[in-house]
């Protein structure tokens, strides 16, 4: 049974800091781990890639503000997030692309709540 479990969510000022943390269980291999956001009534939006290499992508509103992260053998990543602006706000999802049944799995989301 797969879980993806997501952490480290809150509110914060505009121009803070946060960390998320996200792991994943019941997956032997995966080929990409990362993280979606979903604003108020928006879609839902790709922030962040990494692979088992460390190779990571991150969206262009994102680059240079956030840092993607992770632990291969623990399945677990995270998202350091720095310069917060109030257009980060939303739910942020984590996700797991599974190398054996080729499968994407999320979690249920944390909630990142930036003022301005």
């Amino acid at each position: 049974q797969v879980q993806v479990v997501e952490s480290g969510g809150g509110l914060v000022q505009a121009g803070g800091s946060l960390r998320l943390s996200c792991a994943a269980s019941g997956i032997i291999s995966f080929s990409t781990m990362g993280w979606y956001r979903q604003a108020p009534g928006e879609q839902r939006d790709w922030v962040a890639t990494i692979t088992p290499g460390g190779n990571t992508n991150y969206a262009v509103s994102v680059k240079g503000r956030f840092t993607l992260s992770g632990d291969n053998a623990k399945k677990t990543v995270y998202l350091q997030m720095n310069s917060l602006k109030p257009e980060d706000t939303g739910v942020y999802y984590c996700y797991i692309n599974s190398r054996t049944d080729w499968m994407k799995y999320w979690g249920n989301g944390t909630l990142v709540t930036v003022s301005s």
